[in-house]
């Protein structure tokens, strides 16, 4: 069997089978790596000293985050300009670093050797709540998330077309997102499940496995397997962490698409995944330690923005790397869906990252796969053409076993069949296959997290208490001047479904992913244009008299109905009566 892959970025001195002073075998510790639930704890293999793998190497890492590729396949911010002296700083002998590189599109965006600072996490999500508008806090978040990079130029000319590297040289740039800290005391006080929350994962030998136990993922037996090499990674740190969840639920209004996350804590030395793509979008972001990361372009054109993701390969599978890099806390890799990865721990240190994920199954494909069978069932509805029988004797000259005849009846019949595709467009209901998408999309989402503001003036905040054995303050009063407005911009949908008209929403979402089923409310006829018109009011206020329904009494009616299910935020505080 091969040996373990070494790290072109360390060299590790060769140790004997056998130590003086041997340390107490681990339950977690076996002899043979492919008993379940096990893992060999391994030592990586001496490299001979080379040019390649000495420490006069290790400068030329910072030479390759500085600049772009000339052929565009890697976007590269560097914060921190390293001055050189005279001397050349040998490049790493991969072809990323290899080509000539075109220092016309370099992103340089500090000259000087200052580390790019921000706001701190919790000040930013503070400040979020000051900004009216749902989208425009997604916004300045996600623009917080990949600064110093403008989210215009991202989505240009990054998004969906090659990797991104922003290195900071801020350690402290993500604090507040997520801790090991806070993994343990996650560990302490929820029940986290092994193979529903949490992964053990260890890639060793160029096997990758996966080491889940039934049941609970206790921090005992959670921290020996740590000890022991393998990776731990959280599934759904947004059901746990309130910061996470928090953070997500901001961004997908932007994304228009679920973003959620997974969280990977990786012993120093040791390698957790094997190189593999994915199905999202990802942003990397990493909150402590470091790690050694490679992307590889996709193999093939099958492969660029893929519908799922891909098994795990071995190295000789995936060519070069066309970006080789360690990312120390506060940095982020993007890469879109399709690009190959993998990254390691050096030996000094663990690693702590946040994937946060997006745009699964959210391409015109997605789209189409509502579109054409709806189309199919109105065009046989309404059009003849598409009823009328098939020739006859078709399967004469059609099908596989007929693609080399030269029989002219093949040349009509595949005529008729581009004839009715283009008619078949004629009768796609592209706004009901949207709003399918959008139920999914309310389906996945996280449910918000609150403002102070948005608690205060929703029925969330509503002062009802019990007092002295009875309820106190319970009549919340909606009147004609009441000034209205939705929640949140991206929190309902109005959808037609036969003869019902229903008002899907995320508010009452679980923070586990479809841990219940899609919520709903049915919208009584005379009350739709109410509640469409507060839709495309947001993020303006409406006084509950101008709503476009027919009596004074039906629209305080429609308001009180959509607050109460707490969809609905009032600009000032509402009048209680006693």
């Amino acid at each position: 069997m091969e040996g373990p892959r070494v790290s072109a970025f360390a060299v590790f001195h060769k140790e004997s089978q056998r130590q003086e002073g041997v340390v107490k075998k681990s339950k977690h510790a076996i002899s043979k790596p492919s008993q379940k639930h096990k893992l060999l704890k391994k030592k990586r293999k001496l490299l001979s000293s080379g040019p390649e793998t000495n420490a006069s190497s290790l400068p030329a890492l910072e030479n390759v985050n500085e600049i772009e590729e000339a052929n565009g396949e890697v976007y590269s911010v560097n914060s921190k300009k390293e001055k050189h002296s005279n001397k050349k700083v040998k490049k790493l002998n991969t072809p990323a670093k290899n080509k000539i590189l075109n220092t016309s599109v370099t992103t340089d965006v500090e000259s000087s050797s200052k580390q790019h600072v921000g706001p701190p996490l919790l000040s930013v999500l503070q400040d979020l709540g000051k900004i009216q508008n749902s989208r425009d806090r997604a916004s300045t978040l996600f623009e917080w998330l990949i600064s110093p990079i403008k989210p215009a130029d991202f989505f240009r000319d990054i998004w969906e077309k090659k990797p991104a590297l922003i290195k900071r040289h801020n350690n402290s740039y993500y604090s507040g997102l997520f801790s090991t800290s806070e993994f343990d005391r996650i560990l302490r006080d929820d029940n986290v499940q092994f193979g529903v929350n949490l992964d053990v994962t260890s890639y060793t030998d160029g096997k990758r496995e996966t080491h889940n136990p039934p049941g609970r993922a206790l921090p005992l037996v959670v921290w020996d397997y740590f000890r022991n090499g393998c990776s731990l990674r959280l599934l759904n740190p947004q059901a746990f962490s309130h910061t996470v969840w928090n953070f997500l639920s901001v961004l997908q209004e932007l994304f228009g698409s679920m973003v959620g996350s997974n969280t990977y804590l990786t012993p120093a030395g040791t390698q957790g995944f094997a190189p593999h793509y994915d199905d999202i979008e990802a942003f990397v972001v990493q909150l402590e330690g470091k790690k050694h990361w490679r992307v590889y372009k996709p193999r093939q054109k099958s492969e660029h923005l893929p519908q799922l993701s891909s098994v795990n390969f071995s190295d000789e599978h995936i060519g070069d790397p066309i970006l080789e890099t360690i990312l120390e806390a506060g940095d982020l890799l993007y890469f879109p869906r399709g690009f190959i990865h993998q990254g390691d721990c050096l030996p000094d240190a663990h690693s702590l990252h946040i994937t946060v994920s997006s745009f699964q199954k959210n391409s015109w494909i997605n789209l189409l796969e509502k579109v054409l069978p709806a189309a199919l069932k109105v065009a046989g509805e309404e059009d003849v053409e598409f009823r009328k029988g098939l020739p006859l004797d078709y399967m004469d000259y059609m099908g596989v076993q007929n693609t080399d005849s030269e029989d002219q009846r093949r040349s009509i019949f595949i005529s008729k069949v581009h004839t009715l595709m283009r008619k078949l467009a004629d009768y796609a209901p592209v706004d009901a296959a949207v709003d399918q998408k959008a139920k999914e999309f309310l389906h996945d989402c996280l449910p918000p997290v609150l403002t102070p503001g948005e608690k205060s003036h929703s029925v969330y905040g509503a002062p009802v208490t019990w007092e002295d054995g009875r309820v106190q303050d319970n009549a919340l009063q909606i009147g004609e001047d009441t000034k209205i407005r939705i929640l949140r911009g991206g929190i309902a949908r109005l959808c037609s479904e036969g003869d019902s008209c229903l008002l899907y929403y995320s508010t009452d979402n679980p923070r586990v992913y479809h841990q219940e089923e899609p919520k709903s409310i049915e919208i009584d006829f005379e009350h739709v244009d109410a509640v469409e018109y507060l839709l495309h009011s947001y993020p303006k206020y409406v006084a509950v008299q101008n709503l476009p329904s027919g009596t004074l009494d039906e629209k305080i009616t429609v308001a009180t109905i959509l607050f109460e299910k707490g969809l609905l935020t009032t600009k000032e505080s509402l009048t209680v009566t006693r």
